[in-house]
């Protein structure tokens, strides 16, 4: 039986992980087994600079601190080794960068399942995620797209006006 300290402790890292769960926008979870160190530090510079937090906890702590969230279904992924991603600004983040790395890694290291806003997700799922382009491609696209539009606007206003001057 732990000590009254160490449960203590336990039950403020499970508080403290149901909390960043809930503040975040979406999380995934991985099995880490099989990337090697170089990978995984380059994978984890990548997620920090995009505002992902990224950690390993004991399956345990990952499942009480699900179980009284709305992703309590995620607890069925929590075999083997376990690391959690979570972002709370960029929906689509920890999933691109960490199914890029799972793309790379056939070794064993590969997506669970995961979270957006409020729906669960398995790792078929989190892939579809991965596949949408990050908000600021989206953003120039729809610029780019506008622009285009605004052009053939212009360009139709200027034959319009080229037609009645030959008039």
């Amino acid at each position: 039986m732990p000590s009254e300290k160490v449960l203590l402790q336990k039950q403020q890292v499970v508080a403290d992980l149901k909390a960043k769960i809930e503040g975040s926008v979406s999380g995934v979870l991985v099995d880490y087994k099989g990337i090697d160190v170089a990978n995984d530090t380059k994978m984890r510079r990548e997620l920090r600079e995009a505002g992902v937090e990224y950690a390993v906890y004991k399956n345990s702590a990952i499942r009480f601190a699900l179980a009284e969230t709305q992703f309590s279904a995620l607890t069925s992924c929590l075999d083997g080794t376990t690391a959690l991603a979570l972002s709370a600004t960029d929906a689509t983040a920890a999933a691109r960068i960490l199914s890029k790395y799972a793309k790379d890694n056939k070794n064993g290291f590969n997506i669970k399942g995961g979270f957006v806003e409020k729906d669960v997700m398995d790792a078929a799922g989190i892939e579809a995620v991965a596949s949408i382009p990050s908000r600021e491609v989206l953003l120039s696209q729809l610029c780019g797209g506008l622009n285009g539009v605004i052009r053939n606007l212009a360009v139709v206003l200027d034959q319009i006006r080229e037609q009645k001057e030959a008039c």
